[in-house]
């Protein structure tokens, strides 16, 4: 398409009278050229030529690509909207209402404000690829209007020209591969590797402009030698040498870490003929004739790229030594390949166009095509960059194949997993997801896929739904709302769960104390006590109570300005004290009994108390006073036998037990690494299991751990959790 020029309407006019014939037609295509002549009358683009050339170079390339008269027409007036005293309404008037929606949609936003230059790009992109996808036609207006812009690209200053390429290389060049627009798609490549890299630009041309002569010599004696082999088979074909464009030698160079020499497919020869037996029939003859690289053949007419590419690719070794890589289509496949969805394109002028058979073949071909839409479902209308990211890593990264067992194919991002397959197959198969078949193998749900894998989901209906940890591994930003939307709504679920308990335990504490709780939950009396709490409302207080993050004990002291009563008879305190032992304010726990020389006390085996936490004593029958901490379960609906308990300030040095419990991700030596950090944090260990749940990848570990006080345990949690792969680590009461 590069050579491809049109300066004015009858040079137009070739390429759109090969295929429209109908006079209505041409005429409405020639009504929308001097329409807009009229209208650009006197402009002119930084080049100084007249500002119409390009409207006559974007209906040109649209002729070229056999877009319908409706089409042409709007690339003709695509930028009449925005650079004339035109309306909507007034061009409605003119050219109906098909056209007007086609050149707004294709319109540049214009008087909206962003924060910034990105946001304001992604903004526009979204809006472009949501009526792209209402509307197939937009985006092919806008590709050659783009290319047509890269190809007078020179004329910018050199801060624009790196910016529009690099926009051009993100965006346009990987819309025209999707849409299997190759001879576009290259170009676009070839013009933004220019501006963006000129210095690797020109090195590598010059490396390809070194070896030409000696590449069109290998490359012809190959072409000679599989002719011959092919005729002698009496097999219909023709077949051609095939150079490698400029950025896809650099991509490959850089992606792949190869040197030129080492690129195995600079020397490319392809073979088209008449039917897909054929392909296969001549597949087996250059087999039999010439040495395949192993792993190098794929097999694009049975497994067809989303963008409706097919074709059979072979890399073989020449009788020098020299590698070439094959391509074997069908002539109808080689079209797809060089003009993609333009192979398809007829539209006809007497149906309506949304309703139009062709239009919905390629729509169904295009099967990514719908996910412009749904990405936009999903994400944030006050996001575009988010929307942005999600439509890069879904539809423009999606190069690796897989097949469900029925055969339907699934596009994926490179290093995409069976959750991301799932998801793509149905949000409830991914939100019901408990295991994966990957070519009959059960796999880890972590398994990255690879292009013809065959997958198969495990399903359960007593499934709790998608892991906080899949967030870990998958790949689609498709995958990744979904499971955080679940996530979210089963949070607040929880949260909402845990309001309704910390309010019942504040009540209760509130009655327990004898207070009428409608006296103290005053919402101006409550939050002002909240405050000292670093807590900001009410709802929030709830929460922090029924997890236990904050003492309701503390909190209903500082409520109500009193501290908690003992409720004691003579005789059960009269049991506990032995008044023979010698005077003695602290036990060998190192917790005290104000005004009481001696007690029999303990540190409560279900939550092990550590000096530091806040604790209450329970009186028992026979044992003494058992010591817990104040939100310990058993104890916490306890209205009689408690009795205030303190920690002492004696120099001597106690030590205490803490059952942790840790989730992390699977992986090799990581008890190794937990052992390690507990020891280089002076913590003794005293014992520690594991248990892996192999559907989650998980691994739970429980561990008892002796330490000094509550800041030594706090910072051996905090250093456990700097773990590689530990997800979290929790002291737990027994």
């Amino acid at each position: 398409m590069q050579n491809d020029v049109a300066n004015n309407m009858e040079e137009m006019f070739v390429p759109i009278k090969e295929y429209i014939k109908n006079e209505d037609s041409l005429e409405l295509i020639k009504k929308a050229y001097l329409y807009a002549q009229s209208m650009h009358e006197g402009q002119l683009r930084k080049s100084g030529e007249p500002y119409m050339i390009h409207a006559i170079q974007v209906g040109y390339n649209l002729a070229k690509l056999h877009a319908g008269p409706s089409t042409i027409s709007a690339g003709l007036l695509h930028d009449v909207l925005e650079d004339c005293s035109v309306t909507k309404d007034e061009m409605t008037e003119i050219f109906g209402e098909e056209i007007t929606m086609l050149v707004e949609a294709v319109t540049k936003i214009g008087n909206i404000k962003f924060k910034d230059e990105k946001e304001y790009q992604a903004a526009n992109h979204r809006k472009i690829f949501i009526a792209m996808a209402k509307d197939i036609r937009v985006i092919l207006i806008k590709l050659v209007d783009r290319l047509h812009n890269m190809r007078t690209l020179q004329f910018q200053s050199p801060e624009k020209q790196v910016k529009i390429a690099k926009e051009t290389l993100a965006i346009y060049a990987s819309i025209a591969h999707r849409l299997g627009l190759s001879e576009i798609k290259n170009e676009l490549e070839d013009l933004s590797f220019f501006y963006i890299h000129k210095d690797e630009y020109y090195r590598i041309a010059k490396l390809v402009e070194n070896k030409k002569n000696e590449r069109d010599l290998q490359v012809t004696n190959m072409l000679d030698h599989i002719s011959k082999t092919l005729k002698a088979q009496n097999i219909e074909f023709r077949i051609f040498g095939r150079s490698k464009h400029l950025y896809s030698i650099y991509k490959k160079m850089t992606t792949k870490n190869k040197r030129f020499e080492e690129i195995l497919d600079l020397l490319a020869i392809r073979i088209v003929t008449k039917t897909e037996l054929n392909c296969y029939e001549i597949l087996g003859h250059i087999h039999s004739e010439y040495r395949p690289i192993p792993g190098r053949l794929k097999d694009y007419i049975a497994m067809p790229k989303m963008n409706m590419y097919q074709s059979l690719h072979t890399t073989i070794v020449g009788d020098d030594g020299r590698i070439f890589e094959v391509q074997i289509r069908t002539e109808f496949m080689d079209d797809i390949a060089d003009n993609g969805i333009a192979a398809h394109w007829a539209y006809k002028e007497s149906r309506k166009y949304d309703q139009n058979k062709e239009q919905k073949e390629i729509e169904s071909k295009l099967s990514w095509f719908k996910d412009f839409v749904n990405v936009d479902a999903e994400a944030s209308y006050d996001d575009p960059k988010g929307y942005m990211e999600a439509v890069t890593t879904d539809i423009f990264d999606a190069n690796v194949y897989v097949m469900t067992p029925l055969g339907r194919i699934i596009d994926l991002p490179q290093g995409a997993c069976p959750i991301d397959f799932a998801y793509r197959v149905h949000t409830e198969v991914g939100h019901c997801t408990v295991g994966a078949i990957v070519n009959e193998i059960l796999v880890p749900l972590n398994t990255p896929l690879k292009t013809g894998d065959v997958v198969k989901i495990k399903t359960s209906k007593q499934s709790t739904g998608p892991s906080e940890d899949w967030l870990k591994f998958v790949k689609t930003q498709h995958a990744k709302n979904k499971i955080k939307n679940v996530i979210m709504k089963k949070e607040t679920e929880r949260k909402a769960e845990f309001v309704s308990k910390g309010e019942q335990i504040l009540k209760e504490e509130l009655r327990k104390r004898g207070f009428n709780e409608a006296d103290y939950l005053d919402k101006n009396k409550i939050e002002s006590v909240v405050a000292q709490f670093r807590l900001s409302t009410y709802v929030d207080l709830l929460y922090a109570i029924a997890v236990k993050s904050v003492s309701v004990v503390n909190f209903v002291e500082k409520l109500t300005n009193q501290k908690k009563s003992v409720n004691l008879d003579n005789e059960s305190i009269e049991k506990i004290y032995n008044r023979e032992m010698p005077t003695k304010n602290s036990s060998k726990t190192g917790i005290k009994v104000e005004g009481v020389e001696t007690m029999m006390l303990s540190l409560a085996q279900c939550c092990l108390p550590i000096h530091g936490d806040e604790i209450i004593g329970y009186i028992t029958k026979g044992s003494g006073v058992k010591v817990h901490r104040v939100d310990c379960p058993n104890i916490i609906n306890e209205k009689k036998r408690l009795i205030e308990v303190k920690w002492d300030d004696i120099s001597e040095k106690h030590h205490y037990f803490a059952h942790l419990l840790m989730l992390s991700s699977d992986r090799n030596f990581l008890l190794t690494d937990i052992v390690t950090v507990t020891s280089q944090n002076k913590a003794m260990l005293q014992n520690i299991s594991s248990d892996v749940n192999n559907e989650t990848l998980t691994v739970t570990t429980k561990m008892i751990v002796q330490v000094d006080n509550f800041e030594h345990l706090r910072v051996l949690i905090a250093n456990l959790k700097k773990i590689e792969s530990v997800i979290n680590v929790n002291r737990i009461i027994q």
